[in-house]
């Protein structure tokens, strides 16, 4: 029984075997990076004059878009960044804080670098007036 458990413990993920002792973390377990239908279309457009994006009127404002699975972050004026929204290391899209220049899981606290060459997938971005058009 013992090694029973042990071996459970070993393969089950962290968050459900917490969850079994009556830590409710299994949101962690998810494993959703995919883009889904995001570019089916070709690139998208973001009309950044809706309130839902005030947050990227100042530099360093961001706002994770749930519905497009993006993190977008104002480093300019003239400039926004675009990134799969989904943690690298479990998946987690909901959990997210910004500090310094590091976006962090709350899920598991891992600190990703908020540029193109961190784990975080990046996507290509143009920013036209209100406009913002994110692109593979």
């Amino acid at each position: 029984m013992k090694n029973q458990r042990r071996d459970f413990l070993k393969t089950a993920c962290a968050p459900v075997a917490l969850t079994l002792l009556g830590i409710p973390l299994t949101n962690a377990c998810s494993k959703d990076t995919d883009e889904g239908d995001l570019f089916n279309e070709g690139p998208l457009e973001i009309d950044l004059s809706q309130s839902q994006f005030q947050d990227l009127q100042t530099v360093n404002g961001w706002v994770n878009y749930q519905a497009k699975k993006l993190l977008l972050l104002r480093v300019s004026n003239s400039e926004i960044l675009a990134f799969n929204n989904a943690c690298p290391h479990q998946g987690n899209r909901n959990g997210w804080s910004f500090k310094g220049n590091q976006f962090v899981c709350s899920f598991h606290g891992r600190e990703y670098s908020a540029n193109c060459n961190s784990a975080l997938r990046c996507y290509n971005t143009s920013l036209s007036g209100n406009i913002l058009t994110v692109s593979r």
